[in-house]
């Protein structure tokens, strides 16, 4: 009988450990999830912004209309982006077009003086660092979640429970960390 009774108390010990475990990682996933979709609203917030940014300077540089439409068309293709690596890689591309937008500014000093001009560059600025404040949440929360996954013995739960490891929210290409040179 002491042994029926050392099994029970054997098997409640594993049963709490795996309700606590599996709980754990429910929580961690919708950190993660939350982290992601504050993220996701500064980034709509940013590309909302661009087409008005980009009609004031459409204004002042109409021959620049290659730029211009390189913009719209990474704003689009980040907008559209669906998860966590093509948004990523959406936004990396962004970066690098929008920083050739504000290099643009500077060859127009008429425009870089423009108040319409300036207060939409220093709303994006704020919302840049919101981003920036966003990813590091998202990617420390990923960070979290994915050493949990991995970890032992709570990787036994992640396996049996299909819980498998986020993407970070990183740069792609090494060149997009470089400051954009532009000649004109």
């Amino acid at each position: 009988m002491e042994w029926f009774f050392g099994l029970l108390a054997i098997v409640v010990v594993i049963g709490l450990w795996l309700m606590s475990a599996y709980n754990g990682f429910i929580a961690w996933r919708n950190k993660v999830d939350e982290a992601f979709s504050t993220m996701d609203v500064y980034l709509v917030k940013r590309y909302d912004l661009i087409p008005n940014l980009v009609e004031t300077v459409k204004g002042y540089a109409k021959h620049e209309s290659e730029t211009l439409e390189r913009v719209i068309s990474a704003r689009n293709k980040a907008v559209n982006a669906t998860n966590v690596e093509d948004k990523a890689k959406a936004e990396g591309e962004f970066a690098g077009v929008l920083g050739r937008l504000f290099a643009l500014a500077e060859a127009y000093p008429d425009l870089k003086a423009n108040l319409q001009f300036l207060d939409l560059q220093a709303q994006l600025k704020v919302l840049e660092e919101d981003i920036a404040n966003a990813r590091k949440y998202y990617n420390g929360t990923t960070r979290q979640y994915n050493t949990m996954v991995e970890s032992f013995p709570n990787n036994i739960v992640a396996n049996l429970f299909k819980f498998i490891k986020r993407p970070l929210f990183e740069v792609e290409d090494a060149t997009q960390r470089q400051n954009v040179k532009v000649q004109f």
